[in-house]
């Protein structure tokens, strides 16, 4: 678990990382437990340790279904448009 002077967060999954930085930063998605909550789903830039963090949105399961949802619309367009 690791501490930021007023929260608390621990990374119970790492589910994939989205892209890479030059600086070696990562684009991630996880699933987080912000202050001992219930975990919530994150895309967020870690640097290598997961000690430092960018801004990200976090995410619960049902927000993460609405946007799969929409992405999921947004590349069949994408794949129907490029014909």
């Amino acid at each position: 678990m690791a501490d930021n002077r007023d929260f608390k967060y621990e990374i119970i999954n790492e589910l994939g990382i989205i892209s890479e930085a030059s600086k070696g930063w990562k684009k991630e998605l996880t699933r987080i437990s912000w202050n001992g909550g219930e975990p919530k789903y994150d895309i967020r830039d870690w640097n290598e340790n997961h000690d430092k963090m960018g801004k990200g949105v976090t995410l619960t399961e049902m927000e993460l279904r609405k946007l799969k949802e929409l992405v999921d619309a947004e590349i069949s367009f994408l794949d129907n448009s490029d014909t």
